[in-house]
């Protein structure tokens, strides 16, 4: 169900943070979506996330200005439906994005999480990496 995952950071200004993570920690930068997403590879499995502030989050450095992302091996769809059937309510709908389709729900202490089935390759463009049953 679950193959991985990355911690998500609010940040105020994404062309800092981005020269931040990759030049100034020498991590690697794996996709950048504008200033809406990036992410980046800290080593041992971990993927960093850098979104821009928004009115919808926690402000940069605030507490709950770090979300958890979990990547999904299976459509999102079935996914939702185990979560919803152990009692989590999920945030909306299932939204589909450049990047891939999102679920959003949060753990018991209010944390937001989100699931996220990856259907483009992550560099920009639309074409799937994998066509998921739908």
């Amino acid at each position: 169900m679950i193959s991985g995952g990355n911690a998500t950071v609010f940040v105020s200004n994404m062309d800092a943070s981005v020269h931040f993570y990759t030049e100034v920690l020498g991590l690697k930068l794996t996709n950048r979506f504008g200033n809406h997403w990036a992410t980046v590879e800290a080593g041992a499995g971990l993927t960093i996330g850098l979104h821009p502030a928004s009115p919808n989050y926690p402000a940069p450095g605030t507490k709950g200005s770090i979300m958890l992302g979990l990547d999904l091996d299976e459509p999102i769809e079935q996914v939702v439906s185990k979560l919803v059937k152990h009692g989590v309510r999920m945030k909306g709908e299932i939204v589909n994005d450049k990047p891939g389709r999102f679920a959003h729900f949060e753990d018991p202490d209010g944390n937001e999480i989100y699931i996220w089935e990856a259907t483009h390759n992550g560099v920009g463009d639309t074409e799937p990496i994998y066509a998921s049953a739908r």
